[in-house]
């Protein structure tokens, strides 16, 4: 059995907003004050009265402070039994509004905590009968002492309960934010593996060029050629670097196949992928503003992949729906929008979905791009990307390579 001083430093559990529905928030009140009126109704003088209505009040006391309110119900429970004697619909009473402030102790605080409230309450109501003070008859004491015991055991359970509700929310908010960061590192792992053509490309043509580089002027300088053989023995480090890395991406399970993949598409390949769309059942247009021109690879495949995803939940969650592809060539960005209509059909649930989104938005921040999503009006849906497209590097040419006639004899 806690001590006093325990007993006034609980810190009680708050009561869940869930706990009354917005409708019913003033139900306890409303029928304290109903039940206080009713008992007062039937006290024997005015003072009697007045101790049962306040006795009532400490009902909605203790549903913002069960502590306080539990020692002031066991004060006028004292007070009522020792200096005013009740009537016996009274004394009925006294044992319910103790019983009723215990329930809501219990709903607070800890399971022992609730249970020593308990026993000092049914301790005081077993001595103030051995002493002669007005608590009714030994059943109507035992019937108060099973009230404890019940009010205690239901506020067990209710609490232990919500308490297991809070953790499983937790939980549940946990695992989403884990599945949340696990879907962003596998399409980051998946846009690194398309991406390792590009890069390999990149670094087999700086390879190339540093080791003929020598070659494309007479008599170079022992320290140049030095430098350029440098350049290529880094570059061919990074590439073989930049494999083992793909091995280790594309290894996702034990045995996996590390075979290379095939060439990474780019907008080149955007006309065949409309075509195939189309044989899918998806009626597609596509407009395209601007200069066409060659753009760096990583904002071609890029481009080439949200444009896939965006048709691909087309297809999945709008079947029937038109949609149309709008490419604008701006001079440092490429502006991509792909709509489609409200759906024709009933979507049917697919397996394996869900990261497309996510996939769009990790490809164009790779890029310091940004992607918009989000309904339409008209009950469509809405996907636009801005890619920025930074301009190469001017190579000033070299001189040309020259041949046996122009040099000196």
């Amino acid at each position: 059995m806690p001590r006093h001083h325990e007993l006034l430093s609980i810190r009680p559990l708050p009561l869940p907003p869930w706990s009354w529905p917005r409708g019913l928030r003033w139900l306890p009140h409303a029928l304290v004050v109903l039940a206080a009126v009713a008992v007062a109704a039937t006290g024997a003088d005015l003072p009697a009265r007045l101790l049962a209505v306040g006795h009532a009040a400490c009902w909605p006391v203790a549903l913002r402070r069960p502590v306080p309110a539990w020692w002031l119900s066991t004060a006028f429970f004292v007070v009522i039994a020792v200096a005013h004697p009740p009537t016996p619909a009274n004394e009925v009473w006294t044992w319910t509004v103790q019983a009723g402030v215990v329930l809501l102790l219990a709903l607070r605080v800890r399971p022992t905590s609730a249970a020593g409230a308990a026993g000092i309450g049914a301790a005081a109501g077993v001595v103030l009968k051995l002493a002669g003070g007005t608590v009714g008859s030994w059943n109507l004491v035992l019937f108060g002492l099973t009230l404890f015991a019940v009010a205690v055991l239901i506020g067990g359970v209710a609490r232990g309960r919500r308490e297991d509700r809070a953790r499983l929310a937790a939980q549940i908010a946990a695992t989403a934010q884990e599945r949340a960061v696990r879907t962003v590192l596998e399409e980051r792992a998946r846009i690194a593996r398309e991406l390792h053509d590009v890069v390999a490309h990149h670094m087999s043509l700086i390879s190339i060029q540093a080791d003929a580089a020598p070659y494309r002027v007479p008599d170079p300088p022992p320290e140049l050629a030095a430098e350029f053989a440098s350049i290529r023995a880094n570059a061919l480090e990074g590439l073989a670097e930049l494999r083992h890395l793909l091995g280790l991406l594309r290894a996702d399970a034990p045995g996996a196949s590390t075979a290379a993949t095939a060439p990474q598409p780019s907008l080149a390949e955007l006309d065949a992928l409309l075509a195939h769309v189309r044989a899918a059942g998806l009626a597609v247009a596509a407009r395209v503003e601007g200069d066409r021109r060659p753009l760096p690879p990583g904002v071609e495949l890029s481009a080439y992949r949200i444009v896939q995803e965006a048709l691909s939940n087309t297809l999945r969650h709008a079947p029937g729906a038109p949609a149309e592809v709008e490419l604008l060539y701006a001079p440092t960005a490429l502006r991509l929008r792909v709509t489609n209509g409200p759906a024709v059909q009933a979507a049917v649930a697919a397996p394996g979905g869900g990261h497309g989104l996510t996939g769009m938005r990790e490809r164009a921040a790779m890029l310091e791009g940004d992607v918009a999503t989000g309904p339409l009006p008209d009950g469509g849906w809405e996907v636009t990307a801005v890619l920025p497209v930074r301009a190469a590097p001017r190579v000033s040419p070299g001189p040309a390579p020259t041949t046996d006639k122009d040099s000196p004899a």
